[in-house]
């Protein structure tokens, strides 16, 4: 069994009310049931944790490289054009992540199509809306597979 864990950025504990046509109507709490019950479906437990101060996400990050932590989803919301933070973090603990995101970051203003952590993921999914979430835990599950093997 692996332990994995989701990290939410600022704002993403609104979802459900904040700006439904861009984020969609479910709540970050639905997503983390749903993502839960998959997880615990494939024999591994995933963690959550959401915060809107980037210093919590950093220590959370922290924590994840001291807990066997094999595998973390973060959707690190607007830190993620700006915080360097965030990236110094991830790769001190050098877990394997995935970037992911509810819209379509490069459909949108320019500012949002740059990001800090991009170059360093396993990989980025976007724009699906809270269905990102379930390819990249499903793309984690994978990994997590082949690795075993």
């Amino acid at each position: 069994m692996a332990e994995l864990l989701l990290i939410n950025g600022p704002n993403l504990n609104r979802l459900g009310s904040r700006e439904p046509s861009v984020y969609g109507q479910r709540t970050l709490s639905d997503i983390e049931t749903q993502l839960s019950d998959h997880a615990g479906q494939a024999g591994h437990r995933l963690h959550t944790f959401q915060s809107n101060a980037e210093h919590e996400l950093v220590e959370r990050i922290h924590q994840a490289g001291d807990e066997a932590v094999a595998f973390i989803l973060i959707n690190p919301a607007a830190l993620t054009h700006t915080s360097i933070a965030l990236r110094d973090a991830l790769l001190a603990v050098a877990i394997p992540f995935i970037e992911v995101h509810l819209s379509n970051v490069h459909a949108r203003e320019a500012f949002r199509q740059q990001s800090y952590i991009s170059d360093i993921a396993r990989g980025v999914i976007s724009g699906f809306g809270p269905y990102s979430y379930e390819l990249a835990l499903a793309a984690a599950l994978r990994e997590l597979e082949n690795n075993q093997a």
